[in-house]
Parts: C-alpha cells; structure tokens; sequence
C-alpha cells in the first residue's frame, strides 16, 4: 500500500503529469506526422512512424493513469525516441526528405527527453522518496 501512495504521488505531480500529456501529444504527432509532413507515400517509414506513434501515445496514457502499474515500461519511450531519430536512415523503401529527417528527429529527441524525464519519477520512486519531496531524515 505505501508503496502505491508513492506512485500515485509521482503520477499526481505536475511535472510528471506535464512530460505524459507531452509525451502523449508527441506520440499523436509521430502517428501522424506522415501526413502533416507529407510523406505518407514512404511506405515503410509511414507505417513505423503510426505504429511507434502509437504506442508512445498508449505508454503516455498508461503512466498518466497507472503509474505505480506501468513505471517498469518507462524505459521503452527514450529507446523509441531513438528509434524515431534514426529511422529515416535504417528503414529502407524511398529517400528520406530533409522534412522527413527533421521531423523525425526532432519528435524522437522530444520522447527521448520526455521518457527520461519519466524513467527519472520511476526511480525517485522506487528510491523511497515521493516525487517533488525530500527525503526526511529523522
């Protein structure tokens, strides 16, 4: 039980709860950056920026809800973050526009700082202290 309280601590701060809504919006934004940016047409990385999209949407709405549940996954957003920087270059099936490349890089930089941001609360948490408060000593 205490140690739920900590989590529900860490997921009611609000700097916790301003990296998940952030991470949630970058991940909309990487589902559908194929066709805001206007490469819909590279199949391939169209189907890798939806799916890692969406999945960073699903992680952010599962830490914003069930941290105490979910905080062992917090290690998967900066790993998409860089996935989602190198993979105009890895994934093969058309040339990479600069557009490509910059959006991509700079969403995935966004989810790599946010998911660290979001690994950071985990660990504070599961190093007895409540996020935004210091340990007291007796």
């Amino acid at each position: 039980m205490q140690m739920r309280a900590r989590y529900e601590a860490a997921a009611a701060n609000p700097v916790a709860q301003l990296a998940d809504g952030l991470a949630l919006l970058s991940g909309l934004y990487l589902a559908l950056s194929p066709w805001i940016v206007g490469f819909h047409r590279m199949t391939p990385l169209t189907v890798n920026n939806l799916i890692t999209g969406l999945v960073v949407a699903l992680l952010a709405l599962g830490f914003s809800s069930a941290f105490g549940r979910m905080y062992g996954l917090s290690w998967v957003l900066p790993v998409i973050g860089i996935w989602t920087i190198v993979a105009p270059w890895v994934i093969r099936g058309g040339m990479a526009t600069m557009s490509t490349i910059i959006s991509n890089v700079v969403v995935g930089a966004i989810i790599l700082v946010l998911g660290l941001a979001t690994m950071r609360f985990g660990m504070m948490e599961r190093g007895g202290r409540a996020a935004g408060f210091q340990r007291q000593t007796t």
